[in-house]
């Protein structure tokens, strides 16, 4: 998706019936409109939505030799392929690393699995929300008397693509200055333990095991949320600079001496600092504290814990069009997180809604010089489905 919004032509391969599992990732799902196409097939997921956009969808069964063909044909201009099938797997289909190496000495094949392409693991399926609990993210997530939780979204899933999108990029890099392919290695399990960063980091030095610390930080204090008169609000004071400046607004200048003065020693005394900046916050209410601190120019973070509308239609998220709107063959106006970047003071686009199912399987094997009779071989065979009906439309013509 990343590199489809850098403008890269992303083609999506498939499953032809039941297309990729998020899918069927339901309730919630998008309202299908009236006389919208594809009518047999099951409303659009909004998880599916979430992460497709500027897509094309190629219903192809490459199980089959003529879908194999296909692909092999695909891939001898194409500069990546990105799968996430378990290591060996795809040698069955001939769609392995050195049988599209051999098409395509050039190509970038991203391998995403779930624990790489070696070690006693490599062959076990992995899913976001296992490798969260055994990669140690689970452990440190939640509060601190309570069990382990998840975090809210599937984030070694994003980071693990947010991985493959940086090696996927810096071979292009490679492939551009030498010519040559390279076989990615990309798996959820060594990045979640990348991402543990200083938490990994504090057992590898100290070799003490790490502890949920429920919104708080194990190395700065104050950072987390205080209960308020209504709610919560979020502080956080990363240096003394910032220390001094919440005690100063809080009328608290004793605060910057003895113990206190450093973080050092404000960690030491987490509790008692917590339980006097917790007694004061808790007086009144979150709109009083983040006028306080707005209006003293604080110089530390404090923010209101937003709720998922709350956050979407915040002023910075107005202002920086972080929801956009495109138009989708099957439910009309369709609201969509925008690409995060921006490139010269632009911010990226979505060109291309998040495809129906096969939507685009004509179009594609037209490009690549099938003719219509052999696309409808293909379709008779079960090699490719095709749910937009372009073939029938032109062949009316």
């Amino acid at each position: 998706m990343l590199l489809g919004d850098m403008g890269a032509s992303v083609l999506k391969i498939e499953e032809p019936t039941r297309g990729d599992d998020t899918r069927s990732w339901l309730p919630p799902s998008a309202p299908v409109k009236p006389h919208s196409p594809a009518p047999h097939l099951p409303p659009e997921s909004a998880y599916f939505l979430s992460s497709n956009r500027n897509k094309r969808s190629l219903g192809l069964n490459f199980k089959h030799p003529h879908g194999q063909s296909i692909i092999h044909n695909l891939v001898k201009d194409a500069d990546v392929l990105v799968e996430n099938f378990l290591p060996n797997k795809l040698k069955i289909f001939n769609l392995d690393y050195d049988t599209i190496k051999s098409i395509n000495p050039g190509i970038i094949y991203a391998s995403i699995t779930g624990y790489g392409q070696t070690g006693p693991y490599a062959n076990a399926p992995g899913y976001d929300v296992l490798i969260e609990a055994e990669a140690g993210l689970m452990h440190i997530t939640g509060e601190r008397d309570g069990s382990p939780v998840k975090v809210g979204v599937a984030i070694t899933d994003i980071t693990t693509g947010l991985y493959a999108h940086g090696a996927i990029l810096a071979a292009l890099f490679h492939k551009q200055r030498t010519g040559e392919g390279v076989h990615l290695d990309i798996n959820l399990f060594d990045t979640q333990l990348a991402s543990l960063a200083n938490i990994a980091s504090n057992y590898l030095v100290t070799g003490q095991e790490a502890t949920r610390q429920g919104t708080s930080h194990p190395s700065i204090v104050p950072y987390q949320t205080f209960p308020t008169l209504d709610g919560q609000i979020m502080i956080g004071a990363g240096s003394d600079v910032q220390f001094e400046s919440l005690s100063g607004i809080l009328g608290k200048r004793e605060w910057l001496e003895g113990e206190w003065t450093s973080n050092a020693g404000r960690v030491r005394h987490r509790t008692a600092l917590v339980g006097e900046l917790g007694t004061i916050i808790s007086s009144h209410s979150t709109q009083h504290w983040l006028d306080t601190f707005s209006e003293a120019k604080a110089r530390f973070s404090f923010g209101p814990i937003n709720n998922i509308a709350q956050s979407l239609e915040h002023p910075q998220s107005l202002a920086r069009g972080v929801v956009t709107e495109v138009d989708h063959p099957r439910i009309g106006a369709l609201k969509l997180t925008a690409p995060a970047v921006g490139y010269g003071g632009k911010r990226l686009e979505v060109h291309r809604p998040p495809p129906f199912l096969a939507q685009h399987t004509t179009e594609i094997l037209r490009e690549e010089g099938y003719t219509e009779q052999q696309i409808l071989e293909l379709r008779a065979e079960g090699v490719v489905v095709d749910n937009s009906n372009s073939l029938c439309r032109k062949s009316k013509l």
